[in-house]
């Protein structure tokens, strides 16, 4: 018999998400209400049910992984057949099963509410959007739970027949009686003989909407936002999960960034660089004039302060830093070239 891992078609050391995501393949492809009267599909929805009951739980798997399948199995402890615990006024049904439950992480407990999975998205915005902030459209495609079945994928159901309506069975013989989750019915007590038709029995129906995504003055490329509740919905009530919206700034034209601060080159003429004097640099906000002090060297960097990007939390502007660049004229002419020829003297 194959054991929990070949059941779901996962590998020992696969994480616990990849046992979920391979449950949730095998389980719609063998669950009874889209096969049917299909015996072996059932069977097929039960085998992975238990497989699922024990690696779907860390700590259950991790025993699992120690003792083998062994502990899990029903039947186990042949040989104490015949010492039945009414013998001697014991009844190991109720807390002496708890003892054994907790023994190996078999406390026979009903499927609990699983919150959603998380969506992912990008958007992209400019270096001015990302400088005063903007509000941006995304439309995303996610599952909500249905509204015609309320998100239990049924049309109609009936009373569990193997677990009676409990949602536990007893598991094993004689001395050592398991209880566990019924893996019929997965706890709820419920059997599906009606699919709901809009969701198919999946409980869920896909959405497509726009929504509008705050971004805040002072966002950054790698910058993440939260849109609470946003992501795929939650299985049997659980919270729907979160969007996570990751930012991507532009490359801009003109100014380059490095944090909070941004960079800038200011192309200026010979004669500017060398007699200064006042000159216009381009900000976030527009147009600022800056004084040049004379025999300024090209590369040479000055900060305007609070003309960067602001603090996404404190609100505090980082700074522009300047970088003069010196430009040579691209026509020379007979009087320009002695005009330069007087300035390299200078420089002896």
């Amino acid at each position: 018999m194959k054991d929990y891992y070949d059941r779901l078609g996962v590998k020992k050391d696969a994480s616990q998400g990849d046992i979920k995501k391979a449950f949730r393949r095998l389980a719609r492809k063998y669950h009874p209400d889209l096969n049917p009267g299909d015996k072996a599909s059932e069977q097929k929805f039960k085998e992975i049910n238990e497989a699922y009951e024990v690696l779907g739980d860390a700590k259950k798997r991790a025993d699992y992984d120690k003792f083998g399948k062994s502990p899990f199995e029903a039947g186990q402890g042949q040989g104490f057949e015949g010492f039945r615990s009414h013998d001697f006024g014991f009844d190991f049904g109720g807390a002496g099963t708890d003892i054994f439950s907790d023994l190996f992480g078999m406390r026979g407990e009903k499927e609990r509410p699983l919150r959603g999975d998380d969506l992912a998205a990008s958007l992209e915005i400019s270096l001015e959007e990302a400088y005063k902030g903007v509000t941006k459209p995304i439309t995303l495609t996610r599952e909500i739970p249905c509204s015609i079945c309320s998100g239990t994928g049924a049309e109609d159901s009936r009373t569990c027949p193997d677990c009676k309506g409990a949602g536990t069975s007893q598991q094993g013989r004689g001395f050592f009686r398991l209880s566990q989750t019924c893996p019929s019915c997965r706890g709820s007590g419920r059997i599906v003989t009606k699919a709901c038709k809009p969701c198919r029995g999946s409980g869920n129906s896909v959405i497509t909407e726009t929504v509008k995504v705050k971004i805040p003055a002072g966002a950054h490329t790698g910058s993440r936002l939260k849109l609470q509740g946003l992501g795929g919905a939650g299985v049997k009530g659980g919270p729907a999960g979160n969007l996570y919206i990751e930012i991507t700034v532009r490359q801009h034209p003109v100014f380059k960034c490095d944090g909070d601060n941004i960079y800038v080159d200011a192309p200026v003429t010979f004669s500017e660089a060398a007699l200064g004097g006042k000159i216009n640099v381009p900000t976030l906000d527009g147009t600022a004039a800056m004084t040049l002090p004379p025999g300024t060297d090209s590369g040479k960097k000055f900060k305007l302060r609070g003309k960067g990007l602001p603090d996404t939390k404190t609100g505090i502007k980082g700074d522009e830093y300047v970088v003069i660049k010196i430009v040579a004229p691209k026509k020379v002419t007979a009087k320009t070239k002695e005009a330069l020829q007087e300035i390299e003297k200078a420089y002896h």
